[in-house]
């Protein structure tokens, strides 16, 4: 027994390596149907079978490494082309990643073709099954299990988890594996590719993974390959997108900027308020040493504190002029004489001067009936030449204008969540409201009808098909229409199709809606239905552009419903339309502009109720009523009537000339000027009126020589004042923002004309009114005489006049209070200061619209639900070389390409969303373009005859691979083969067949020029993430732009000398925001630069003056940005120009009292500052102040949010600051440090009026 014990063990050892290594099969063949066009295989026991010749090619293709030798199989050519067929999906995601894809080839062909079957596969049920043709009896085989080793496949997993799908911007592995890549690993991948529930297995496939062999079966551990290993010499590892451990480490957003803080406080805060504190400390500081020191030499306690000891105010006065003096009187001298001369010629003769300046008001005007008012928002947003401009115009010239657009956001309010039971197994599924079937055929009813709208044209009905974008047009003329419903081919039959049996369903719209949302480019759905999901315009319906409302990636928890199509009278159809069940927000492409021009009209009655109020305080307020026998010949409604049509005509001149040189209009133009030369032009007006009703003439003086004399005397502050507005507008219109542009030259030449006819037309009027007056003839009724109360015009000083003189001035300008104002306006100022930095930057579209507009329904929904924001477009320019490897793989992002490609660092900035604001990875059509021509698709194909394009979806014999099925031909095509198939690429529809055809995609994404001999310009799209504010769109702008550039620059390092930019429809709107803090600074700068050179002259070289007039206006504006951040008002273009129009309304508030101060001859500066406040200030306060609040406050009722905001919020902080600061804080810094007398300007003055009534006058 002994000798037979080994001799058994010998036999049992040569027994098992026989079993394990021979070669058996399972089946072969194919037999009875299971479902569909599913086959069962036949059962087969027997050794494997030699593979007829016609399937060599076949199986070449497929499983190349049972490619040698006899070719023996456990599969017949009909199996190899199931199995072609069913690996078509798969093969459309994963062959991205030749090393995923091997791998899966290698499973599907051991299960398929191995002449090993039998080690691995066990057949655990079976049906007998008769052939009907040949009547032989056959066994199917109806489940199986397939044991394979669990490091095979989770190397498979691994090497496929990080396979993009770029289409649905989804990894391919939450496609294939029926359920989210996030839950999808190594074993339920494989279950559910082989479980028969998803469609294409046709039957059960049981999966055991063991690395140790079980049962008496070896599991199937076959060689795989990493991602980033070569499955062979000609194809390289896989891209960084589909193969994280071939990129490196994730590239990580910069850190978030710290907050500047001091002591955990906000840093300009801090510093605003220790500087504040320490200016107190030194003011009043040195008010005490100076106190102590008046008490110390002065016997009153009451003494001024400027007086002569104090500040030495007028020490110098005592001595010689300086040098600049007699310089300032000459030069002021001059200017009076001139202007009395001319207001002694215009009062002489008016009927000359007025019929001069009719004519001249008439010739100007007259270009308006070449007006035209541009509302086309890229000419009122962005420069001419400006980045954003250029770019927008490359775009369309070579890819054609950004579409146009109506968009539906849709809610079912009344509707309740459902929860969806996969069957036979699944998690459930909670799907929202407007996903319930009852509301989809609803959606579906509003979109048919939207469809069939048609209007008249020439006498010709137009429909949607006639003018919507239709991309596979003429083949498929099928509108392009974003919406979840073309998922279900718009069609109410598709959306109802379900199978079932009397007992449970199978699958219905639930499980193709699961299925489309991460598939949107699928041809068939792989469930039972087989419908799908692409688009009948023939492109993808992206999730994210149509659904929202949902957290993170469920995107079935919808609550609304975004859709996009293009056509006309569709506003009034939807404003028309009723459904209880349906909450529908809209716009339209022509809403925003139409609701701007409804706005505008609504609006036109409050403004014209603002003028109204202003206008009739005017003519009221410039009449002096002594009694009320003489009110209707003493008021001078006529006369403000004839001055306030004097404003406006300098207004119709200014529109008039630039009308002329075709200069286009704005609606800010429109609306802001008028109020602009209103105060500047009334406030001249009662300048010079009330000064004359003030004045007393002089004895063997003429009324054209008394005007003449007062116009000398005011006119030059009129000129300062006008002359500083216009150069600070005119040096304002150097700004590349048009807004700003327009606004600054038509402002600048109405002033310049106002001013004109003031001096001019005016005069002459205020001599026909006054002549009026002295013949007691009644104002308007010239021609009827009044009551003579024998007195005639008398010198007078009106009501407001006493109160500045007796009591404001005195009292604003005493020694206790003086102190208080300055503290007081610093404090504010430091304030403003403080905040500046923190005005918001950019205009709430919502803003603009009116406050009943559907249009805010539509914001709101927009920022509520929306969960996508505007396409990107990375456009590479003209000239970059696409026929060279080189060239390739600067930027395409597939295997081989570089890591640092085009396409990558887009890829790449996805991947960081939440810093670069890019949302989704890009369409890349030059990668689309690869895996069209490879020959392992069935894509690109010749007829052999013809060599013509023959598409995938043709059945003929005649039809070949366009590139053979060799290691040359699986390589990328390059020169002239390159430009040969592109254009067949760009022309072909996609189809069950082959779903990668571009002529959907991307037929305007590449322009092909030269007879198709190169590629010239071409985009890779994009979305930007949800923009929901203003910040966002410009931070979505600046990320961008820094993509592109970097994009750029890599590309230059490579040899290519082509620009990379991107381009989105609202960069050309916001593009100005990049560089309003610089607009701001240089606009606000040289406007206040040409008041001080132009106040430095006109004063006579009083340098102080100049510095201390522009020291208060930049305070002014400083404010205004307080003012901007308190009340919410963001810095924008239209800002912007209230910023600048507010500059020059300071100067009216300003350089009155400054000139006033200056030609004062009074001993010390508070008696100065005293006299200048006494004889300006009620001018001012009448003038600007009383005259431009009633009207504001009318706008505050304005319907419009922007009218609310940016027109009676600034207007009202213009006036109310503007009149503090001049006629408070101005004369009290004046009485400390203002300019020394003009010892000359004193000698002068005193020499002209020496031995008259005026010398007395001079010392009131």
């Amino acid at each position: 027994m002994s000798a037979r014990h080994p001799a058994l063990g010998l036999l049992l050892l040569l027994l098992c390596p026989a079993q394990v290594f021979s070669q058996s099969c399972v089946w072969y063949g194919e037999c009875g149907i299971a479902f569909g066009d599913k086959k069962y295989n036949c059962k087969y026991s027997g050794p494997p079978k030699p593979l007829p010749k016609d399937g060599n090619d076949l199986l070449q293709e497929l499983c190349p490494g049972f490619f040698f030798g006899n070719v023996s199989l456990c599969c017949d050519v009909q199996q190899l082309q199931t199995l072609k067929s069913n690996l078509q999906l798969p093969m459309q995601f994963l062959s991205r990643c030749p090393s995923c894809f091997y791998n899966l080839m290698t499973l599907f062909c051991e299960l398929t073709c191995s002449p090993h079957q039998s080690q691995f596969l066990n057949v655990t049920a079976t049906e007998d099954y008769v052939d009907p043709k040949t009547q032989e009896n056959k066994t199917n085989v109806k489940e199986l299990e397939y044991y394979i080793g669990q490091s095979f496949a989770n190397e498979m997993y691994n090497a496929c988890r990080d396979v993009e799908a770029p289409a649905s911007n989804e990894k391919a592995l939450g496609i294939l594996c029926g359920k989210d890549a996030s839950a999808c690993n190594a074993t339920n991948w494989i279950e559910y590719m082989f479980n028969k529930n998803n469609g294409q297995a046709p039957f059960t496939i049981t999966p055991i993974f063991s690395d140790l062999p079980i049962l008496g079966m070896e599991p199937m551990r076959n060689a795989t390959k990493g991602c980033n290993e070569s499955v062979d010499e000609v194809t390289g590892p896989c891209s960084c997108q589909d193969c994280s451990i071939v990129c490196g480490p994730k590239p990580q957003p910069p850190p978030t900027p710290v907050p500047w803080r001091i002591l955990g406080l906000d840093a300009m805060y801090v510093i605003m308020w220790v500087t504040y504190m320490a200016f107190l400390f030194i003011f009043f500081g040195g008010l005490l040493a100076v106190w102590c020191h008046r008490r110390r030499y002065f016997v009153s306690e009451y003494t001024p504190i400027d007086s002569n000891i104090a500040f030495s105010s007028n020490t110098s006065d005592k001595g010689e002029a300086s040098c600049c003096d007699p310089l300032g009187a000459a030069f002021d001298d001059c200017l009076r004489r001139m202007f009395t001369k001319w207001g002694a010629f215009c009062v002489r003769n008016p009927t000359c001067v007025i019929f001069f300046s009719l004519v001249f008001i008439t010739a100007c005007s007259s270009g308006l009936v070449f007006v035209r008012v541009t509302t086309n928002p890229v000419e009122l947003w962005s420069a001419p030449h400006s980045r954003a401009r250029l770019e927008k115009e490359y775009f369309d010239k070579h890819f054609g204008p950004f579409f146009r657009m109506e968009q539906l956001i849709i809610q079912a309010p009344n509707t309740s969540e459902h929860i969806y039971e996969p069957y036979p197994s699944g998690s459930d599924v909670s799907f929202g409201p407007p996903l319930n079937k009852e509301i989809l055929h609803q959606v579906l009813d509003l979109q048919i009808a939207i469809e069939s709208i048609t209007t008249s044209y020439n006498n010709k009905t137009v429909t949607l098909q006639d003018i919507c974008v239709a991309p596979l047009s003429p083949y498929n003329k099928n509108c392009t229409i974003i919406s979840v419903l073309n998922y279900f081919q718009n069609s109410h039959s598709v959306l109802d199709h379900q199978v079932g049996d009397d007992f449970y369903v199978y699958a219905d719209y639930h499980t193709h809606f699961l299925y489309c949302v991460r598939a949107p480019t699928s041809l068939n759905d792989t469930s039972l239905l087989h419908d799908p999901c692409l688009g009948t315009f023939g492109g993808p319906v992206f999730p994210w552009l149509v659904l929202g409302g949902y957290d993170g990636k469920n995107l079935w928890r919808c609550l609304q419903i975004v859709k996009t199509c293009l056509l006309f009278r569709f506003i009034d159809f939807v404003k028309s339309y009723k459904n209880p069940n349906l909450t529908i927000s809209f716009i339209a492409e022509r809403s925003i502009e139409d609701e701007l021009n409804r706005e505008s009209n609504s609006d036109v009655f409050t403004i014209a109720i603002s003028y109204a109020i202003m206008f009739l305080y005017i003519s009221l307020a410039l009449g002096h009523i002594k009694s009320c026998s003489r009110l209707l010949v003493d008021s001078k409604i006529s006369l403000g009537i004839a001055g306030i049509l004097i404003v406006l005509s300098s207004v119709a001149c200014s529109l008039g000339v630039f009308s002329y040189m075709g200069m286009p209009l704005t609606l800010i133009v429109i609306e802001v000027i008028p109020f602009l030369v209103l105060a500047v032009g009334v406030d001249n007006i009662f300048i010079l009126v009330q000064t004359y009703q003030r004045d007393e003439r002089l004895q063997e003086e003429t009324l054209d020589q008394q005007l003449g004399r007062i116009l000398g005397e005011v006119a030059p502050t009129m000129f300062l004042s006008s002359f500083s507005e216009t150069s600070a507008f005119f040096f304002g219109a150097l700004s590349s923002m048009p807004a700003v542009h327009t606004f600054s030259l038509f402002a600048g030449l109405a002033v310049l004309i106002d001013f004109l006819l003031q001096i001019t037309c005016f005069v002459s009027l205020l001599g026909l009114d006054i002549k009026r007056q002295e013949k007691n003839r009644l104002d308007i009724l010239c021609c009827v005489g009044g009551t003579d109360n024998g007195r005639g015009i008398q010198a007078s000083e009106s009501y407001l006049f006493r109160f500045f003189k007796n009591s404001f001035a005195p009292f604003l300008l005493k020694d206790w209070l003086r102190p208080i104002v300055i503290a007081v306006f610093v404090g504010v100022l430091s304030f403003s200061i403080a905040v500046m930095n923190k005005v918001e930057i950019g205009l709430d579209q919502s803003l603009s619209m009116p406050n009943d507009s559907y249009v805010i329904d539509y914001f709101k929904s927009l920022g509520q639900y929306l969960h996508s924001g505007p396409p990107v477009y990375f456009v590479l320019e003209e000239g970059h070389d696409y026929t060279t490897h080189k060239g390739q793989n600067m930027v395409c992002g597939g295997m081989g390409c570089d890591n640092d490609s085009l396409v990558q660092q887009i890829f790449n900035a996805a991947e960081l969303d939440n810093y670069t604001r890019i949302g989704f990875a890009p369409s890349s059509w030059i990668d689309d373009y690869f895996d069209w021509v490879a020959p392992q698709s069935s894509c690109c194909r010749l007829y052999n005859a013809t060599h013509q394009f023959c598409n995938a979806s043709v059945i003929d014999p005649t039809c070949i691979r366009c590139r053979p099925l060799t290691p040359e031909g699986k390589q990328r095509p390059q020169g002239k083969e390159f430009m040969k198939f592109l254009p067949m690429f760009l022309s072909d529809n996609p189809n069950p067949k082959c779903g990668k055809g571009g002529h959907a995609a991307y037929s305007s994404a590449v322009n092909i020029i030269g007879d198709d001999t190169y590629v010239g310009a071409t985009y890779f799209m994009t979305y930007h993430t949800v923009l929901k504010t203003s910040a966002d769109y410009i931070d979505a702008m600046k990320k961008a732009q820094l993509v592109a550039r970097n994009i750029t620059e890599t590309m230059n390092s490579k040899g290519s000398n082509y620009r990379v930019f991107p381009y989105s429809v609202f960069y050309v709107f916001y593009e100005q925001y990049l560089t309003i803090i610089d607009d701001t600074i240089f606009n606000l700068s040289v406007s206040l630069g040409s008041i001080f050179l132009v106040t430095l002259v006109v004063l006579g070289c009083e340098l102080w003056s100049a510095v201390i007039m522009c020291i208060t206006i930049a305070m002014i504006l400083v404010n205004m940005f307080g003012v901007m951040w308190l009340w919410d008002i963001s810095l924008n273009a239209v800002s912007l120009v209230n910023l600048v129009m507010s500059c020059g309304i300071s100067v009216e508030f300003c350089s009155h009292i400054t000139r006033a101060f200056t030609m004062s001859t009074k001993g010390s500066r508070v008696s100065r500052a005293e006299e200048a406040l006494a004889h300006m200030g009620s001018s001012v306060f009448s003038g600007i102040t009383l005259t431009k609040f009633g009207g504001i406050v009318v706008l505050a009722f304005a319907k419009s949010q922007i009218f609310e905001i940016f027109y009676f919020r600034m207007y009202l902080a213009i006036v109310l600051l503007g009149a503090t600061h001049g006629l408070i804080f101005l004369p009290v810094l004046l009485s400390y440090v203002g300019p020394s007398v003009n010892k000359a300007k004193r000698h002068t003055t005193q020499e002209r009026y020496k031995g008259t009534e005026r010398e007395r006058l001079l010392n009131f």
